[in-house]
This record gives structure tokens, sequence and C-alpha cells, in this order.
């Protein structure tokens, strides 16, 4: 084992700790999100992805005052805000809160 990987391997951010696992499984909102953009707007849950939104906020505080700071956990927080802030204006647009409400079959 190359000094470099038994390095990561035993840091406290290492794939022993959740530090490590933490980001890795909250990379799945992330995804889920990116997919949930080639849905209809209408389809969306401005409630839920509201919460979501706030949560990845709090989350991404909580990544960054933890010691060891998690930059990974950060990243992924930061990801699924840009991608839930998306997800709400393409429902806040739908809903007219942006602009003109789309008449449905148009």
């Amino acid at each position: 084992m190359s000094s470099g990987f038994r390095a990561f391997w035993n840091s406290p951010v290492g794939p022993k700790t959740t530090h490590f696992w933490g980001p890795i499984s909250n990379s799945s909102l992330f995804i889920s999100g990116v997919i949930d953009t080639q849905k209809p707007p209408e389809l969306i849950s401005g409630n839920m992805t509201g919460a979501l939104c706030v949560a990845s906020v709090l989350l991404m505080r909580f990544a960054w005052m933890v010691r060891p700071r998690n930059h990974m956990l950060l990243a992924c927080h930061a990801a699924n805000e840009t991608v839930q802030l998306y997800q709400l204006s393409r429902w806040a647009n739908y809903h007219g809160y942006l602009g003109q409400k789309k008449e449905e079959g148009s």
C-alpha cells in the first residue's frame, strides 16, 4: 500500500469514518435531484423542495463547523442546494410566482 493511500485510509476523514461515508450517501440526494429536472414541473412538490433547500443550507453550515472540517459533505450539500433551488424555481415559475402561469395543455 502506498504511503499516500495509507495516509488517506487512516485520516480523520478517510473511508473508515462517517466523514467519508456521509457524503457518499448524501450524493444520492443530488443525483435524484438531477434526475428529477427531467420531470414536468407540475410534479414538483414546493413544500418538499423548500424543505430540502433549508436542510441543505443547515447541513452545509454543519459540514463547515464540524471538526475536522468536512469539505466533501459541504460540496455534496452545496450541489444539492443548487439543484433544489433550480427545482424550486421551476415550481415557482409553473405556478406563476415568477411571471405568467403556464396554462395546462399549452
